[in-house]
């Protein structure tokens, strides 16, 4: 006889049950979701160091995409590239924060878990790079040897 999911007996009834409370849908739960997340960007503005200039990154590479670009499309990728690379440097700020908490001393489990997002990090860097060297010898390069 096989014993019940988790599910069946009710221990992890809490799973599926409504997140929202009720009457706390649309806009109130939209202002909420607002208010955290300028929580969010204060804090990681104000405490991390790569966050502050992957910020200033994006606010000043803004107007250069507008003259790079060769249409619209291209500016969404420029741009985009650089908000992706800014959440996920949120998401591996935040990472390394529940690691330090959960887990305050030093230990190999949390060291790996650090890696991963640092790699998660990385791997944004590259698609930005990647999109941006693309746009700039699209720009410059490759259109004059081919008009």
């Amino acid at each position: 006889m096989t014993s019940p999911r988790p599910t069946e007996s009710g221990k992890y009834k809490h799973l599926r049950e409504q997140s929202a409370l009720p009457g706390k849908g649309g806009l109130t739960r939209i202002g909420g979701a607002l208010r955290n997340t300028i929580a969010g960007f204060r804090e990681g503005l104000s405490t991390e160091a790569a966050i502050k200039q992957e910020a200033v990154l994006l606010i000043l590479a803004l107007p250069v995409a507008y003259f790079i670009a060769t249409n619209v499309w291209v500016w969404v990728a420029l741009v985009g590239s650089l908000i992706l690379l800014l959440g996920v440097e949120l998401l591996n700020t935040a990472i390394e924060r529940l690691c330090d908490h959960v887990h305050p001393e030093r230990h190999e489990a949390i060291k790996v878990t650090k890696d991963l997002a640092s790699a998660g990090v990385f791997c944004a860097i590259a698609l930005a790079a990647l999109i941006w060297i693309a746009a700039l010898i699209t720009r410059f390069w490759v259109w004059r040897v081919w008009r």
